[in-house]
This record gives structure tokens, sequence and C-alpha cells, in this order.
């Protein structure tokens, strides 16, 4: 019988000390990054309104803010201090359909870029757990 992989990982996320260095650190957060704006730009123009015609300072922020929050390196936070993710997103309505779009892209970058388990499902349920907390509409 074949023991369970999953089960033997050191952390929910696999073997690595972070989910940062198991993702393939900054590299492949980069292109992970890079490959959900090209999504969100391809199929979600409803989300891509929400972002400025020069989306480059967009992909900054996502991608500093992914690199703390995933373990790395924290880019955002000594670029721009604690992220306060329900006020920045405040001037955007963000609902249910909104968080599920932009998961749908991500899911998409995760699949593009071969992130693999133990780590995609972890990093699905965190970042799915983040889209829905900026939400500010439909919260009934």
């Amino acid at each position: 019988m074949f023991p369970n992989r999953a089960s033997e990982n050191a952390h929910p996320w696999g073997d690595q000390v972070t989910p940062y260095e198991e993702l393939g650190g900054e590299p492949v957060l980069h292109e992970l990054v890079e490959r959900f704006y090209d999504l969100m730009d391809e199929t979600s123009p409803g989300l891509r309104a929400m972002h400025p015609a020069d989306d480059s300072n967009s992909r900054r922020n996502l991608f500093e803010f992914l690199s703390g929050w995933i373990g790395g390196p924290n880019l955002y936070m000594e670029r721009k201090g604690h992220p306060m993710l329900r006020m920045r997103h405040a001037p955007f309505a963000i609902g249910s359909e909104e968080a599920v779009e932009w998961m749908r892209c991500m899911r998409g970058a995760l699949d593009d870029v071969g992130v693999a388990q133990p780590l995609r499902g972890y990093l699905e349920t965190r970042l799915d757990q983040t889209a829905h907390h900026v939400r500010n509409t439909d919260l009934g």
C-alpha cells in the first residue's frame, strides 16, 4: 500500500518552511501574479474595470502583498504599511460575484503556473477567504 503523501508533509502547504518557499519564491510568485492579471485582462471585464488602464502598480501591489502574506519578504508592508485590505478596496463595489470572479482568475493562474497539491489547496482556501473578506456589498 502506498503512503498518503499529503499526510507526510511537514506543513499543510508542503515540506518547505513557508508557502513562499514551497511555491518557488520570487520568480514563481511573479509568474503567478502576471498570469492572474493577464487572465483578468482577457476574461473579466468587470474586475478589469476596477483597475487603472496602466495596471503595473496593481500588479506590483499584489506581488508585494502576496510575498509577505505567504511567508516571503514583507515588501508591501515595508513600502505601504499595513495592507488594510477592506479600506483599500472600499472605493469599489465588491460583492460575492466579484470575489468568485477574482478566485476564478486566480485558479486559472494557479493552473497555468502549475501549482500542485498540497500547496494548491492551501493557497486556494486562504485566497478565497481573503477575497470574501474584502466584500463590501451583499454582506447579508
